[in-house]
């Protein structure tokens, strides 16, 4: 075991030497492990035992913090870990789509873990120079930068000075290694900005170099990939880390990854590789609309899926201004390769040149990495706004001060709907007036935001919860009225302290039990994205629904074990998969079993990719456990959404799509058309929210049920025992479970 324990000021800067253990199907098997408050740096190895049950990624990430904190710790104490870990088929470029790492900690948003996978280059490096995982403790005195330099087998803390943004931060990073003797394509590296030092809800940049994307005057330029839910770049920017680096090469020879069966790799490999090549030009065109194409699809009047003011409507005419075929018509530099990791050619990491029309870089064009779909719909049309170029701008804006884009725009959607009913006024703020299609209000929210320039500023900075007691607090101080808090939780858009991402569930139950249960976290779609397949007919029935909640999730987030991307497999659908008529064709079969051979070829293991995903449940019950480690007898009153999120919050509202909202009361009241369109629309729409309610209601505590927990969420004890997940809790989480089963 290397170890060493500095306990200085990093003034200077300080090392240490390790040990590159060769790769074993896909493991290096060991930890690394800093406190950049005592210097202290260690490597340990990885136990079996933990690696075989957790997997890698996600699950050991959780099962890493699990260890080291308690149901006292707070996001923002030293000793709750910043923990990164990219999972054993990672950063194999053989398959497509191995670039994901996941970043893992107790978020400052939501007080319980916080999980968000990012692209790019690190995770593979991570693994390139030696480690499984990495977990950060402690806070330092003064800024530093981790590099973990694997070409000289050497760990260094290094004191280096504060830098607000971004962009200026990875200049000084590059140029620094460069005249060090590094060449680019050999250095990765994470860094965040001012707004995650003055927010809950800062985001880590990925920054990885692109040899191929032309530039002025030649090729190449560093890209970046966001690690953008739940605050993680706020709990780094809190523990003084400025960036964190790993300088590495990718490893050669046959078989350079320890597989247990290359060739099965390689065979894998191809034909998915065969797949995206054949199905994506003629489909969704992600190479080259990016997942803004998703823009479209969630627009149709028939789903009224895509956010628009607030999530107060489904779909806008405008829309087609700001949809994917115009990125790819107008903004994004098709030009190069477009993936965000050797290998991947899907290519949907698309982005383009802007020039900024605001903030201190006003007239400079920059290159936006994006949007993505989320942006492209949180800055667009749920704000209103339907030029891309602000969108691009706004993206920009908040990468440069590392800051969450899904997160600040749901809470600026909420505030431009506070103002349009009365709840916030230039009274409140200064003169300031944040209102729908305003794009230069907009952009001076963001700047506001990063800085904490102003009192609504400094209120957003907390996250939605914060946000709304102090709106509530303003408006019952200007009028003298009650704290209108319920009414304003009815529109702001957050679970468990989470705003949304950008998809609005009123015709998809499937996916708001998804964000108000399936998905531990808070409202975020990657534990179960339903919503496509629900509205495309997947899940027919209450019962499939269910089982949905339960397979999807175990895909989902399997591939976050593994070290995967999910739009391979979720947005590139195999012709295959229709021939498998037993199967849930919308869960992709075909592709599915190409994932299980790549599995098993580098594990050594021989199990369908059902039982490969199953194994998916040890870290989602573990995580549960934590989430109850920390809302106790109160977690299942978590698991819910704002009424926005189920139905008409109005009757102006429910007019908007009485045709739709007609036609489902009929079948609920089993009454004909025209005696539901005689009655009153406010009690209509109480019967409709009423029923969605207690639909939710009972799904809710079916999944509950399938997954062996009490109907107040909590895991059983037997459950945790069969799945074998018990062992590996910690004597207070055992007494805590024990105690809330009864």
């Amino acid at each position: 075991m290397d170890c060493i324990n500095v306990r200085r000021l990093f003034s200077k800067e300080q090392q240490m030497r390790y040990t590159v253990q060769p790769l074993q199907q896909g493991y290096t098997n060991q930890i690394l492990s800093i406190n950049v408050t005592t210097g202290k740096m260690e490597v340990r190895p990885l136990p079996p035992e933990v690696r075989n049950f957790f997997i890698g990624g996600r699950g050991l990430g959780l099962y890493l913090l699990h260890e080291q904190v308690t149901s006292r710790t707070k996001a923002s104490d030293p000793e709750n870990p910043l923990i990164f870990s990219p999972g054993p088929l990672g950063g194999i470029p053989q398959f497509p789509g191995t670039s994901k790492c996941m970043a893992i900690s107790l978020s400052p948003l939501t007080g319980i873990p916080g999980v968000s996978n990012f692209g790019g280059h690190f995770g593979a490096y991570l693994k390139y120079a030696g480690f499984d995982a990495l977990t950060v403790a402690g806070t330092a005195r003064e800024p530093v930068m981790i590099v973990i330099d694997g070409f000289k087998r050497e760990i260094s803390i290094v004191g280096v000075s504060e830098d607000d943004q971004v962009f200026h931060l990875e200049k000084t990073l590059v140029d620094r290694f460069l005249r060090e003797g590094h060449e680019k394509k050999d250095l990765a590296f994470l860094t965040t900005g001012i707004g995650a030092a003055h927010t809950s809800f800062g985001c880590i940049n990925s920054h990885y170099y692109d040899a191929t994307k032309p530039v002025p005057g030649g090729k190449g330029l560093f890209r970046t990939k966001q690690a953008g839910r739940t605050g993680l770049g706020s709990v780094m920017s809190h523990k003084r880390i400025a960036a964190i680096v790993v300088l590495t090469a990718f490893p050669r020879g046959e078989n350079p990854y320890g597989a247990a069966d290359w060739n099965k790799v390689k065979k894998a490999g191809a034909k998915l590789h065969g797949i995206v090549r054949d199905v994506d030009p003629q489909a969704l065109k992600m190479h080259l609309k990016g997942s803004a194409g998703l823009i479209s699809f969630m627009n149709k009047d028939e789903y009224q899926s895509l956010p628009v003011y607030n999530y107060q409507r489904g779909s806008h005419p405008q829309a087609d201004q700001v949809c994917g075929k115009i990125y790819a018509q107008r903004l994004f530099e098709h030009r190069g390769m477009d993936g965000c990791f050797p290998g991947c050619n899907l290519r949907c990491t698309k982005g383009g040149w802007v020039t900024l029309t605001s903030g201190e870089h006003r007239g400079q064009r920059v290159w936006v990495d994006g949007p993505e779909y989320e942006t492209a719909a949180g800055f667009g049309s749920n704000l209103g706004m339907w030029h891309p170029e602000f969108i691009m701008e706004a993206n920009w804006h908040c990468d440069n001060y590392g800051i969450d884009t899904i997160t600040t725009a749901v809470l600026m959607a909420f505030i431009m709907e506070c103002g349009q009913r009365g709840y916030l006024t230039g009274e409140d703020t200064d003169g300031f007036s944040l209102t729908w299609g305003d794009e230069q209000a907009a952009l001076q929210f963001i700047h506001d935001l990063a800085y904490r320039r102003t009192e609504l500023a400094r209120a957003a900075a907390r996250g939605m919860v914060g946000l709304t007691g102090w709106i509530a607090d303003k408006y019952a101080a200007r009028t003298a009225r009650t704290k209108p808090l319920e009414e304003l939780q009815a529109f702001a858009m957050q679970t468990k302290g989470l705003p949304f991402s950008l998809y609005r569930t009123h015709r998809s139950l499937s996916m708001q039990a998804s964000y108000a249960a399936a998905s531990d976290i808070g409202a975020h779609h990657a534990a179960a994205w339903l919503v496509k397949v629900d509205l495309l007919g997947a899940f027919p029935t209450f019962e499939s629904k269910a089982r949905a909640l339960i397979t999807y999730p175990r895909v989902r987030l399997g591939n976050d074990n593994l070290g995967l991307c999910k739009l391979p497999w979720v947005d590139v659908f195999n012709p295959d998969s229709m021939k498998q008529g037993h199967a849930d064709i919308y869960i992709n079969p075909a592709s599915q079993e190409l994932y299980a051979d790549f599995y098993n070829g580098m594990l050594g293991t021989n199990l369908t990719w059902e039982q490969i995903f199953e194994q998916t449940d040890r870290d989602i019950n573990l995580q549960r456990v934590m989430n109850v480690l920390f809302f106790q007898s109160a977690t299942g009153d978590r698991d819910w959404i704002p009424d926005r999120a189920i139905g008409p919050t109005e009757d102006a509202l429910y007019e908007l799509e009485k045709d739709y909202n007609d036609g489902q009361l009929s079948v609920i009241l089993n009454l004909p058309l025209p005696e539901i369109q005689r009655m009153p629309t406010g009690e209509k729409r109480a019967i409709l929210m009423r029923h969605r309610k207690d639909e939710l209601r009972q799904l809710i505590l079916v999944y509950y049920r399938e997954r062996g927990w009490t109907d107040s969420g909590v895991p059983k004890v037997e459950t945790l025992e069969q799945i074998g997940v018990w062992r590996f809790l910690t004597q207070e989480a055992r007494t805590i479970i024990a105690r809330l089963n009864g």
